[in-house]
């Protein structure tokens, strides 16, 4: 049985697609376009560095053309500044991240230097490290040193945490952070990759050598390529 032309009058029409998308759909979208902007040109700074990239290579990167930038950054000074503070946002928030998960102080010393070495190795972060503050103009400079000593003080505050519990050697907490927060930035200097240690054992060697140091502690039994080597040595002398 076919349906009434009075039927087909009466029911109510269905909801035609609209080609425009929604404002949250626009704004993601833009959001999402806006990231990948400072994205690409965080990874050209930190390759060929801040004034050898130019507008024209990000949009090439990206394979927009460079009006199209225009949409969503204002000049190249901007996405130094975005991409620098999105390093130091990360940073902050893995730091607290890892202090709100507990433990004494040692554990949380050691999360936060996870965190910090995790994101010296992403592209924000290297760009923090290989580019720095020195390039953004003011008042953002100023800004972004002000996020910068939060990142020293939260090493500042476990250090002399970790010394009043007894878990660190008796030390000055300013000095030893300057020195954790000094090593893992260099990391961001060095890292390239697809090198031959990927992001995570980076992090935990390096954590390692900070922690337990370079010297051998006289309980520490010498491993067997050691001794063989001293062995053949001495046997050599002997000889």
């Amino acid at each position: 049985m076919t349906e009434s032309t009075a039927a087909r009058k009466t029911r109510a029409p269905s909801a035609a697609a609209s080609p425009w998308a929604s404002v949250p759909d626009r704004q993601q979208q833009r959001e999402a376009k806006r990231h990948a902007v400072l994205q690409a040109a965080a990874q050209l700074f930190n390759e060929r560095g801040f004034h050898a990239t130019s507008l024209d290579d990000i949009a090439a990167r990206l394979n927009v053309s460079k009006p199209t930038l225009y949409y969503y950054v204002k000049n190249k000074d901007e996405i130094l500044l975005q991409c620098v503070r999105q390093g130091l946002e990360m940073t902050l928030e893995g730091i607290e991240a890892s202090r709100q998960a507990g433990g004494n102080a040692v554990d949380q010393l050691r999360a936060c230097m996870q965190a910090y070495a995790n994101i010296v190795m992403q592209p924000f972060g290297m760009c923090l490290i290989r580019v720095g503050d020195e390039e953004v103009p003011e008042p953002s400079r100023s800004e972004l040193r002000r996020m910068k000593s939060e990142i020293d003080l939260a090493f500042r505050r476990l250090v002399a945490q970790g010394v009043q519990e007894g878990s660190l050697q008796p030390c000055d907490p300013k000095m030893t952070a300057f020195v954790i927060a000094g090593a893992l930035s260099w990391i961001g200097r060095w890292y390239q990759p697809g090198g031959e240690y990927t992001p995570e054992q980076i992090a935990e060697q390096c954590i390692a050598t900070l922690c337990e140091g370079v010297l051998r502690r006289g309980d520490t039994p010498v491993p067997r390529t050691r001794r063989v080597v001293r062995t053949a040595a001495a046997t050599e002398k002997r000889a």
